[in-house]
């Protein structure tokens, strides 16, 4: 078998990457491990940038994110028991929209088959050769796929890291876990509310007008068992008092888990004829919803070089893959180590720690500039070649 591109990992880069690629009309198969089902209904993140929601609609998927999604102006940071709103709208003339991860993956994956494209689920045993030379070979359970490039969009678990020679990985840690839920309740606020309490970090986001996702910060050893549903809603209406009388809605819980914080960067994102993208090549803690933007702008720059290669037979946008995405790399890390930083509490902090976090969020509070660096980057830089990809 054979093809041009060959993309491991059916998540919003993969599937993102081939779709850009078959409007610029460019072969690929995606190789996914999991089964279609279990793809299609992951909670993951929720929160698409400006730019991020333009590039969906640009290719082909805006329909439903159009009808269903929910766009926000801004959001509120809550601490000192009292709300400070950031108007995105105000200070950059952007917007964000909720929207479930697992809901652009079925929009992707709709949009694959549709189109006759080729997406393999339950696809074990993956392995890749010949990646310094011109025919590089994806072998896996029962077959191999031989094509012109590979792209490794299978996270920081799968096996696409591992074949990048010289690669460097630069690693951080955090002292604290993000306990999650989704809860069938309607919102109790219109936007996102980021809330810095003593007894920890909480936040209030959103699915739909009718489930609602909540988080809240516990220890990186934290156990699911020892956080029943009474306590989880106890501990939130607690860390969301603001003194002005907010009621936090409780509903039957779908869905909770325990998720680690941690940021890491792997560098060169690409070896010979393979390249990384998303979750494959870097972390990022979830406070700043940078993860699943930064795939897509990942992979909107990947499917350009490729792009160019098929049509006009350039190969410099591909030899300058990493260097061209790292900026935003280092740039969305930065901001996600800040706003983690800012709005966590260090369980090894001590007084000067609780001093330094408050003073920080007192002055995005009452700084226009600050507030504007903030919205800056939480609504999503600009893409350095426009907003057109067709």
């Amino acid at each position: 078998m054979r093809t041009q591109v060959g993309i491991v990992g059916a998540g919003p880069a993969g599937l993102l990457l081939s779709q850009l690629l078959h409007l610029q009309g460019v072969d690929s198969a995606v190789l996914e491990c999991r089964d279609r089902e279990y793809v299609e209904h992951r909670v993951r993140a929720g929160v698409l940038e400006h730019g991020s929601a333009e590039t969906l609609r640009e290719a082909g998927v805006g329909k439903r994110l159009d009808a269903e999604g929910m766009r926000h102006e801004g959001i509120e940071l809550r601490f000192g028991h009292h709300g400070h709103r950031i108007d995105f709208a105000d200070l950059v003339g952007r917007t964000i929209t909720v929207y479930g991860q697992q809901e652009v993956v079925k929009d992707l994956i709709a949009a694959r088959v549709d189109a006759g494209g080729d997406v393999r689920f339950e696809i074990t045993d993956i392995a890749f050769s010949g990646l310094d030379g011109a025919r590089p070979r994806i072998t896996f359970a029962g077959g191999a796929l031989e094509c012109d490039f590979v792209v490794g969009a299978d996270g920081s678990h799968g096996v696409s890291r591992g074949y990048v020679s010289g690669l460097t990985t630069y690693e951080r840690g955090y002292p604290y876990a993000w306990l999650g839920i989704l809860a069938q309740v309607p919102p109790s606020a219109h936007e996102l509310i980021y809330t810095r309490h003593e007894r920890g970090f909480a936040l209030h986001s959103m699915r739909s007008p009718s489930i609602t996702r909540l988080y809240l910060q516990v220890t990186p050893d934290a156990q699911l068992e020892a956080w029943p549903d009474e306590r989880i809603w106890s501990e939130l209406s607690t860390r969301f008092t603001d003194g002005a009388g907010f009621s936090l809605s409780e509903g039957p819980v779908l869905d909770k888990g325990i998720t680690p914080m941690r940021s890491a960067v792997a560098t060169p994102m690409q070896y010979g004829r393979l390249f990384l993208a998303g979750d494959a090549a870097h972390i990022v803690p979830p406070t700043g919803a940078k993860g699943m933007n930064l795939a897509m702008a990942d992979v909107r720059v990947l499917a350009r070089a490729i792009a160019g290669y098929y049509a006009d037979g350039r190969t410099d946008l591909l030899a300058a893959y990493t260097d061209t995405v790292s900026s935003r790399v280092w740039r969305y890390t930065q901001f996600s180590w800040w706003m983690t930083s800012m709005l966590h509490v260090d369980p090894h902090g001590d007084a000067f720690d609780e001093q330094l976090a408050a003073a920080a969020l007192r002055y995005v509070a009452s700084s226009r500039p600050m507030a504007t660096a903030l919205a800056e980057n939480y609504t999503g830089l600009p893409y350095a070649e426009g907003w057109s990809y067709r």
